[in-house]
């Protein structure tokens, strides 16, 4: 993809909404923002993301975020086809206290492996020579390598995205078609083994911003009755799908109390997922 438009660090309200709900929304974000230029003239304005998450053999991360750590963060690899010349962007998605910070480095393919085997790209295998991105990938192998994360999940989606024709401080984004399966491998294509979806026909309405809460945001919430609540693709999909799914030393689950602890947040997640469907 062309200009990397991502937040860096910004705060992020959720919601879970049936479709009608979304169209309605979308035009109403006309008035405030302009469609993001890669889903422009696309059915439904949306683009596909793919998304491979890194976790460890016990799955510390998504239990970070089960568990509600106030400082938790996410590994994942993004790309958006499954052409060998398109770059794979590593991305680490930290939440500190309320907000979201992200890191975000592209590396070209042929670097891939040897960045995952803890390597760091040189100057010919990253995507752009902003420092930054040289920063979250070092950063990302740090973390993996500590946490000894590898593939766990595939998770991809259509996004349609709203920005501010000024500047990059608004953001809406209405993902659809949410769907996760078990990945061990870095294989970067659109082949899913036995996809569940994660949030049904329901639709995820994100209201990012990185300066003060936009007054029309409120409006927004008021307009359509909206309950924010938690929408996460990658815990609330192996929560709902079964975490023996994601182990990946085969279908197993913790032994003793931590089993019990964990059917116990399965179906946690699961009735609090349903309640937000039903209201939505």
């Amino acid at each position: 993809m062309a200009d990397d438009k991502m937040q860096l660090q910004r705060w992020e309200l959720k919601y879970v909404i049936p479709e009608e709900t979304a169209l309605a929304v979308r035009e109403y974000v006309r008035a405030y923002l302009e469609i993001d230029e890669y889903g422009a003239g696309r059915p439904n304005l949306s683009y596909t993301i793919r998304n491979l998450y890194l976790d460890s053999d016990d799955l510390a991360i998504y239990w970070g975020t089960i568990n509600g750590d106030k400082n938790r963060y996410k590994l994942r690899l993004r790309f958006y086809e499954d052409n060998p010349k398109a770059p794979i962007f590593f991305e680490v998605k930290r939440r500190m206290n309320d907000a979201i910070i992200k890191q975000r480095g592209g590396v070209k393919r042929h670097a891939v492996e040897s960045v995952l085997a803890g390597q760091f790209p040189g100057p010919d295998d990253l995507v752009s020579g902003d420092a930054r991105q040289l920063v979250a990938i070092q950063r990302f192998v740090e973390l993996m390598i500590r946490d000894g994360a590898a593939a766990t999940a595939h998770v991809t989606y259509e996004r349609e995205a709203w920005i501010s024709p000024v500047d990059n401080a608004v953001r809406v984004t209405l993902d659809r078609n949410v769907f996760i399966s078990p990945e061990f491998t870095t294989r970067f294509t659109s082949a899913m083994d036995e996809p569940f979806c994660v949030f049904g026909k329901r639709v995820i309405l994100e209201l990012k911003f990185t300066g003060r809460f936009p007054g029309w945001f409120k409006d927004l919430v008021r307009v359509f009755n909206l309950r924010q609540g938690s929408a996460s693709k990658y815990a609330d999909g192996i929560a709902n799908m079964g975490e023996m799914y994601f182990y990946r030393s085969g279908l197993r689950m913790p032994d003793g109390q931590d089993r019990v602890a964990s059917e116990a947040n399965r179906r946690a997640r699961q009735e609090r997922l349903g309640g937000l469907l039903a209201d939505a």
